[in-house]
């Protein structure tokens, strides 16, 4: 049955283009990020392949694989705008973003927890490095904003 209700109208098409809007914004993914953002995450995954090189004992070595893996699949995915999972998720929204490289990436990181191989991981962790501007080491600096972000967050 359908209504002639002019409010019960003007709803419907609401909640139609916000569908229409939402269904937009995921199919575009989430924004690029800022250059100071990506500077930091660059940053951040070259610290951890520098402590993966030098890590020595094989628990050492395995818990600093899974800092490289989680930094440079978050680089990964958001430098082809593409969205994030955990858990299960984070190997398929690999995948599906950068099949390649995604997949070298799971593969460098069942070899060092498979063999304590490091050397595949650190190879497809440093291309992502490669597709978003290189290692950052000496000399890099960022802007103190006043905040630490996970202090800022728990405070909520």
């Amino acid at each position: 049955m359908t209504t002639t209700d002019p409010v019960d109208q003007a709803r419907r098409l609401t909640r139609g283009r916000a569908r229409a809007l939402a269904e937009a914004d995921l199919r575009a993914g989430p924004p690029a990020l800022d250059p100071e953002t990506v500077g930091t995450k660059r940053y951040g995954l070259t610290d951890a392949l520098d402590d993966l090189a030098d890590a020595a004992d094989p628990g050492e070595r395995l818990a600093v694989a899974g800092l490289v893996f989680d930094a440079a699949a978050d680089l990964l995915l958001d430098h082809r705008r593409a969205w994030t999972g955990s858990g299960k998720w984070l190997p398929r929204r690999l995948l599906q973003a950068d099949p390649r490289l995604g997949a070298a990436l799971l593969d460098g990181h069942l070899r060092v927890a498979g063999a304590g191989d490091p050397a595949p991981l650190a190879g497809a962790a440093s291309e992502v490095l490669g597709l978003t501007g290189g290692p950052l080491r000496e000399g890099y600096r960022r802007t103190w904003r006043g905040t630490i972000d996970s202090v800022a967050a728990a405070g909520r």
